[in-house]
């Protein structure tokens, strides 16, 4: 009798484990994920490229992370919905953003470090569905099967000329014009400052008390050094109320030639200019005309490049940086500082090319 149970019990076994296995095939343990990027954020590129792949086919079968571009209509949208579902904070806001179950990674390291251990605890449970992100699901029908495979959402190509410059602006309408503000009195400025001096050095122009200059090159030097700082460690950027820097330093446009933090250049321009003061004010007479003409000139330069920036910011990369702003504030400020006194300069040097002052040194 013990041995025609024992019998049984084999039989129904034989029965029950391929019922079973077909069972556990349908209903895999998943982990499936949201991917926020923009093509112009080279961080996005780097967890696209180098930090997402090895994990994908770690977890081959098991992992399902989809990508939905920011840059396009629909992708922000639904980039909105899932900041406002998952109450993200201002200062977190940007991209890369990998949304995982309840979990907000944001930024190249938090993905890196972080995904792995979602991944584990998840599969060793019940696994992730996706994320509850209002209108997801219509982009994953329109989609298909992800399959693992980092997708993108599939949308008509952004309109070209005028038109994409309003898309890029109505991102975000009010920090960018603010943006287009600053813009306007920095070509305002620019324009004044230049009739000033095709009007000639009798031509009157306001001055300002000269300690003014170097207060303002150092808190340009701390701007720029934080944001060097953001740039290089690819941290999120402090960003207050309005705008979204960390969309901006993660751009393209935030490494000259793709390469040098505008950080860095931003700290090499202050740096120049407090060192031509010093040297203008404690140096050598015969070399204060020359030195005074150089900040004027370094000021041009700031400017110039300032608004070239400025521009990009609400109508290419649809997002304003407020340190960015502040920075190009504070450059227009010395140009316009520095002019009286580089047109006196450039007079002397004009009129009186061999003039020395009688004292090498004239302390203040």
């Amino acid at each position: 009798m013990k041995h025609s149970l024992r019998w049984l019990l084999f039989l129904i076994f034989l029965l029950v484990l391929p019922a079973t296995n077909a069972f556990a095939a349908a209903n895999p343990k998943i982990v499936r994920a949201v991917l926020f990027y923009s093509p112009s954020c080279p961080s996005c590129h780097i967890v696209m490229e180098d930090v997402l792949p090895p994990i994908v086919e770690q977890y081959s079968g098991k992992l399902d992370i989809v990508g939905v571009d920011v840059s396009q209509p629909v992708g922000l949208s639904l980039f909105e919905a899932a900041i406002d579902t998952y109450k993200i904070p201002d200062n977190r806001l940007g991209t890369p953003t990998l949304v995982i179950g309840s979990e907000v990674l944001v930024g190249v390291d938090e993905i890196e470090i972080f995904l792995p251990k979602i991944i584990e605890a998840s599969l060793a449970a019940d696994g992730l569905d996706w994320p509850q992100i209002p209108g997801l699901d219509q982009v994953l029908a329109a989609q298909g099967d992800s399959s693992t495979q980092i997708t993108t959402t599939q949308e008509a190509p952004a309109p070209q000329g005028i038109s994409s410059f309003i898309q890029k602006f109505n991102q975000d309408p009010l920090a960018n014009s603010i943006a287009v503000v600053v813009l306007i009195g920095m070509l305002v400025s620019s324009a004044v400052v230049l009739r000033s001096y095709l009007m000639g050095p009798d031509h009157p122009f306001i001055r300002f008390p000269d300690w003014i200059l170097p207060a303002l090159a150092i808190i340009g030097l701390g701007v720029a050094a934080y944001l060097s700082y953001v740039e290089v460690t690819r941290a999120t950027a402090i960003c207050g109320p309005v705008g979204n820097c960390n969309s901006v330093q993660e751009s393209i446009y935030a490494r000259l030639f793709g390469v040098i933090p505008i950080g860095l250049m931003g700290i090499a321009g202050y740096i120049a200019i407090l060192a031509a003061w010093l040297l203008r004010i404690y140096g050598p007479g015969k070399y204060r005309d020359l030195l005074t003409i150089a900040i004027w000139g370094m000021a041009w330069f700031g400017v110039l490049f300032s608004i070239y920036l400025t521009f990009l910011e609400p109508f290419v990369i649809g997002a304003t940086c407020a340190w960015c702003v502040t920075s190009a504030i504070i450059m227009t400020l010395i140009l316009l500082i520095s002019t009286a006194s580089a047109k006196e300069a450039l007079r002397i040097q004009v009129n009186y090319p061999d003039l020395e002052e009688e004292e090498e040194l004239a302390p203040i």
